[in-house]
């Protein structure tokens, strides 16, 4: 299956991901507005910039599946990466929101009990996340998408925050109002950290950043080649979920040009074999004495 029949494929955890969002979202504030909960109301809130940044997923990997053409001879595979980085600006103002909301809540001190009926919402609306999440992983690891993979992971971290504001609404049945706001609050947390962490990994993807544990694991598949005498500079960045690879070995200086183009071939198949790697661009210099 090449990277495009991936990408569709991909689409289809987006998809299970929005409909999961949208019934959940609905669910939850009709029942927090009905059984006066705030944890409730912040999770479902949460869910609402789950949809924003699924849709964003969704289309960032429909742009991701266009061919490359004049503009884009790379194709379009940072669309997707793009895509997160809007979808994590929207989640922070989600977030921030509802930090807002339960700090005055918690300052006025405001105590109300909410309705248990809100509890269980929040129970069954983990379990689902969680069958969500663990389609979700299945299908990141199947085609090896970066952005299904994110996805699932928003996912799980849903399950937890529905946990969190289950247990807040179960210790406000006790007396302890406060726990309920605060349990909003502690969800208006994790959605600041679930945002911050999406940017954090989309920006170091656009500006070329990549992992230097990974890029050693590159240099030492070059250069377990037998006929490749040093390798001097190894580059690496992410275009989507496909890693581009630019490299420089030196090599035997007596052997032919088809000599040299025969190594930089059996390189470009090894390292798409064990790393996954479909685009590498090898150049070949010869080797000097001086080197050593």
């Amino acid at each position: 299956m090449n990277d495009y029949d991936n990408l569709k494929k991909g689409e289809r955890g987006a998809w299970v991901s929005i409909i999961a969002y949208v019934i959940l979202s609905i669910a939850k504030l009709t029942i927090a507005s009905i059984g006066d909960s705030e944890a409730l109301r912040a999770d479902g809130l949460n869910n609402t910039t789950d949809v924003i940044a699924s849709i964003a997923v969704l289309v960032g990997l429909k742009i991701s599946r266009k061919p490359p053409d004049a503009d884009h001879h790379y194709g379009h595979f940072r669309a997707e990466t793009i895509a997160s980085l809007i979808a994590a600006f929207i989640m922070m103002t989600v977030g921030l929101e509802v930090i807002i909301g339960t700090v005055q809540d918690i300052l006025e001190q405001k105590s109300t009990q909410p309705q248990m009926l809100t509890a269980w919402t929040a129970l069954v609306a983990a379990v689902i996340m969680y069958g969500v999440y663990r389609y979700n992983l299945n299908l990141a690891k199947s085609v090896n998408s970066s952005a299904v993979y994110a996805a699932a992971q928003d996912n799980r971290s849903d399950a937890l925050v529905s946990i969190g504001a289950a247990i807040g609404i179960f210790g406000a049945q006790f007396g302890v109002f406060w726990l309920d706001p605060l349990a909003g609050l502690i969800v208006g947390l994790i959605i600041c950290k679930t945002a911050w962490d999406i940017f954090k990994d989309s920006t170091h993807t656009l500006t070329d950043g990549y992992d230097e544990g990974d890029l050693e694991h590159i240099r030492e598949a070059i250069a377990s080649h037998p006929e490749v005498w040093a390798v001097k500079d190894v580059k690496a960045r992410l275009q989507g979920n496909k890693t581009l690879v630019d490299a420089t070995i030196h090599v035997d200086p007596n052997i032919t040009i088809q000599q040299g183009h025969d190594i930089t071939d059996e390189i470009e198949d090894h390292l798409e074999k064990e790393n996954n790697i479909t685009y590498a661009h090898i150049h070949i210099e010869p080797y000097e004495k001086e080197e050593d």
